[in-house]
């Protein structure tokens, strides 16, 4: 009997809905954040004081964050440049794939209504020759598992 070997997590794609998103902009080395948490409401026991009821409302999802060494020539950067300083939100759906050694991917998650909130590069320093990585952070609607 084979043991089961749980995925390894340095293998993976990110695909954006862009309008002009080029093969090179589906690298990243880190993919952050995708949680999703159940909101509860308590409600209070007529006559019994000694617990409360805690129901559930509603799903929320976290902001998700990639980070990547910075792309001079990116096809994203009109997309994030339009949301962040015109305004203009543009949601795309965007597809996070865990690859298997072969490159197939053994799930996807499906990231619905993305949208740029954060641009962030890193520090420029003088001291150090570490490459200048952007981090780029995405509010959605919902993700599923494809």
């Amino acid at each position: 009997m084979a043991l089961y070997t749980p995925p390894l997590g340095f293998h993976f794609r990110v695909t954006f809905g862009v309008d002009g998103a080029t093969d090179r902009d589906v690298a990243f080395q880190e993919v952050a954040g995708l949680a999703v948490d159940v909101e509860e409401e308590t409600v209070n026991e007529g006559g019994e004081n000694r617990f409360a009821h805690k129901l559930p409302v509603r799903a929320t999802f976290q902001p998700i964050s990639l980070k990547r060494g910075l792309l001079i020539d990116t096809g994203l950067k009109d997309w994030i440049e339009d949301a962040i300083y015109d305004l203009q939100i543009a949601p795309v759906t965007v597809w996070v794939s865990l690859l298997n050694e072969m490159h197939e991917s053994l799930r996807t998650y499906v990231i619905h209504g993305a949208r740029p909130k954060k641009w962030e590069i890193s520090a420029l320093a003088s001291e150090s020759s570490e490459i200048v990585v952007e981090t780029l952070e995405l509010s959605y609607n919902y993700f599923e598992v494809a």
